[in-house]
């Protein structure tokens, strides 16, 4: 049986995780990225079949380096990337320094862009091919004292907008999803008072689970979702 590959970027993640088990299938394997966190890879490693992980791979995605040593790590066709990598970073810009702000364009942005250069000739090559990148609402709506993190998810979402024109004539689909507040230790960070001040403009009144994000990048990489192409899906509770 031919098996689809696809790269986890960010493996280690909450919604990668939760991602990574909805989209598990016999006809599907995976390559594993982290940066720290192997403890969580070996985790999601033992909940799934033996031959679905094909081999997992670490590299801090703010070295160009390293990240050249995962892309050449890698001997197999990849059919399919997730980008779930993400650092949050709460701070005014006045007083943000230009380490952070570097820091998070090459996490969120330059790493991405690097990462799908080097496979999607691969995807041209076979006329097919599925990336989605999990951004942040606040790509899409700003956010105060957030506006760093939020500039590099709406350029995220730029790329994928501008990528998805010109890889879409080689049938190749890229699409973003948005996440608003989501039940994940990373925006357990946030404190309390914000929590609950965000929850209450919600229209559901509750922040998300990951298991809605991973049904909603299970469609993506679904034949259901064959026409879907170029789109950000907020999955905000109504924000």
């Amino acid at each position: 049986m031919m098996r689809e590959t696809v790269l986890v970027i960010g493996a280690s993640s909450d919604l990668a995780q939760e991602a990574i088990h909805s989209l598990a299938h016999p006809s599907r394997q995976f390559i594993l990225h982290y940066h720290e966190n192997n403890e969580a890879i070996e985790k999601t490693m033992s909940l799934l079949d033996e031959d679905q992980v094909i081999m997992s791979v670490q590299a801090n995605l703010t070295d160009e380096t390293e990240i050249h040593q995962l892309i050449e790590s890698i001997p197999f066709q990849i059919h399919g990337i997730l980008f779930a990598q993400g650092r949050s970073y709460h701070e005014l810009l006045t007083e943000s320094s230009a380490e952070k702000m570097d820091e998070q364009y090459k996490i969120h942005v330059k790493s991405t862009m690097l990462i799908a250069k080097a496979f999607i000739p691969q995807m041209i090559a076979r006329k097919e091919g599925n990336i989605v990148v999990i951004s942040s609402i606040w790509g899409e709506l700003g956010a105060s004292n957030e506006s760093v993190y939020a500039a590099m998810k709406g350029a995220q979402i730029a790329w994928m907008k501008s990528i998805a024109k010109e890889v879409g004539p080689s049938k190749i689909r890229v699409n973003a999803v948005t996440p608003g507040l989501i039940d994940t230790k990373m925006n357990k960070l946030i404190p309390v008072e914000d929590q609950e001040e965000w929850t209450n403009q919600v229209p559901l009144q509750r922040a998300g689970q990951p298991k809605d994000v991973a049904n909603l990048i299970r469609f993506l990489f679904s034949s259901e979702s064959k026409y879907v192409h170029g789109q950000v899906l907020r999955l905000s509770g109504g924000l």
